[in-house]
């Protein structure tokens, strides 16, 4: 029976080497940034951005002050505000996209909860949430999940206690975030996270075939170091 091949083994080094030997484009890089402060709504940011690269926007930076407020009374819990908000900016928007608007007020019921105010809670999902939930088998289970919250006594540590989360308010505020851009006709989706994909599966493709210095954290971008085989 014929031995398994081993993989091919870059060092750090020759693997540095060869990256540095790839001409990525400064002015490429700049745009991906400036695209993701844009779509994310970080107006400020995207601002000092624009002045330090040298770089002009996609669109122009005040359209992006309305967005902000909206995503920032979400990622405050203040939804009311929020939906006040979005309709005076388009009020088709939550009119023709109902699943967003439950996710709203599915979001408005989890701050109820979250201020303890469980009366209010009950009595608005009853009157709000339970006839869309009639209408659609996925948004009674997603109603059902939420209101599992009211049976722990320490909601934290429930098994639904995720959507007590500051994560669960910012899937809801980039929901409604990506809805705004697609009635703007602008990209919904910033590019660099859609790299940062495509870089996990790239790796992945590759370490089946060799062994090279990966990048594990994508925060810090910092290569692994790789142990090299011992000749004999």
């Amino acid at each position: 029976m014929a031995a398994a091949t081993s993989k091919k083994s870059l060092s750090r080094d020759e693997w540095e080497r060869r990256l540095a030997e790839v001409n990525v484009s400064k002015d490429d890089l700049n745009k991906l940034i400036m695209n993701y402060l844009v779509i994310e709504g970080y107006k400020d940011a995207a601002e000092k951005f624009s002045v330090e690269a040298h770089i002009a926007p996609s669109v122009d930076l005040m359209s992006i002050q309305d967005r902000m407020n909206i995503r920032t009374a979400v990622q405050t819990g203040n939804i009311e505000a929020a939906i006040e908000k979005v309709n005076d900016l388009d009020p088709e928007i939550l009119d023709t996209n109902p699943r967003l608007y439950f996710h709203l007020q599915q979001q408005k019921l989890i701050e109820l909860i979250r201020l303890g105010r469980i009366n209010d809670a009950i009595e608005f999902a009853q009157e709000e949430l339970a006839p869309r939930g009639e209408e659609n088998p996925e948004f009674l289970e997603e109603l059902e999940r939420t209101m599992a919250l009211l049976a722990f006594d320490d909601t934290r540590t429930s098994p639904v206690g995720d959507l007590l989360d500051n994560s669960q308010r910012q899937k809801t505020a980039s929901e409604l975030n990506a809805a705004i851009l697609t009635a703007q006709c602008q990209e919904k989706d910033p590019k660099l996270p859609s790299l940062l994909k495509m870089l996990v599966w790239a790796q992945n493709q590759l370490e089946e075939k060799m062994t090279f210095p990966k990048i594990r954290n994508l925060v810090t971008a910092e290569l692994e170091d790789v142990s090299m085989p011992i000749s004999t």
